[in-house]
């Protein structure tokens, strides 16, 4: 029987690595990363961890400016193409065994002839509800490789945390708006400004996203994009 090679397949950790996708990624061969990283100390650690092969997202700046769109790695035979976005995945698929696409923080498989699309997910902030996932590879040596998807248990809120976001947004959601804004602005990370203003990880994430990735956008603009 051939040896199987354990690949992590992740996506979209906005500056959040949690212990739980940690200890997944401790003992594997390599890590493909679907974009959205949101800091280079992420992927410092990364690469502490095992080959790192990773492409930058739309919410990430200046400082990944020479990470590149696109990739195409050839692991054990399986001839992979990574890129953050579905849309800027490749016409021709002849010669693409997997597609790993990330940014909609939606765990997704499907196969068009020969060629699998795996989105993993998000493994960093939680966001709208939705499950934190990534997804392993186990490949042959001449090719051929199986998926597992692996969704990564979520720890509720803290209460206080929770009911003073529900307040802020309630009694005056652009003045928060504009406070983490500021902060986003002075480089804070998601952890540092959910502290910083008292409200929950995943609030400080949707806030910081809709800022990074809609250049321009108003206070009014992004409360508009969360639905308030």
């Amino acid at each position: 029987m051939d040896t199987l090679h354990k690949i992590a397949v992740i996506s979209d950790t906005h500056d959040l690595l949690r212990p739980e996708v940690l200890a997944v990624l401790r003992d594997c061969e390599a890590i493909l990363h679907a974009g959205d990283i949101m800091s280079p100390e992420i992927v410092r650690q990364l690469n502490e961890i095992a080959p790192l092969y990773v492409v930058r997202g739309n919410a990430d700046q200046a400082w990944a400016e020479d990470l590149p769109d696109r990739l195409s790695v050839e692991l054990y035979g399986t001839r992979i193409f990574i890129t953050h976005k579905k849309k800027d995945d490749p016409k021709d698929l002849s010669n693409i065994d997997l597609v790993i696409n990330g940014h909609s923080h939606r765990y997704g498989e499907s196969t068009e002839g020969s060629t699998t699309f795996l989105n993993p997910g998000s493994c960093g902030p939680r966001r709208f509800g939705q499950p934190i996932t990534m997804a392993l590879l186990f490949m042959g040596e001449g090719g051929g490789f199986t998926i597992r998807r692996i969704e990564i248990p979520h720890a509720a809120k803290p209460a206080d945390r929770e009911v003073r976001d529900r307040e802020l947004l309630r009694k005056d959601p652009a003045k928060l708006v504009e406070q983490a804004v500021a902060e986003i602005k002075r480089g804070r990370t998601v952890p540092q400004i959910a502290a910083k203003l008292n409200i929950s990880e995943e609030l400080a994430e949707t806030i910081s996203r809709m800022y990074l990735t809609h250049p321009g956008v108003t206070t009014e603009g992004i409360l508009k994009k969360m639905g308030i």
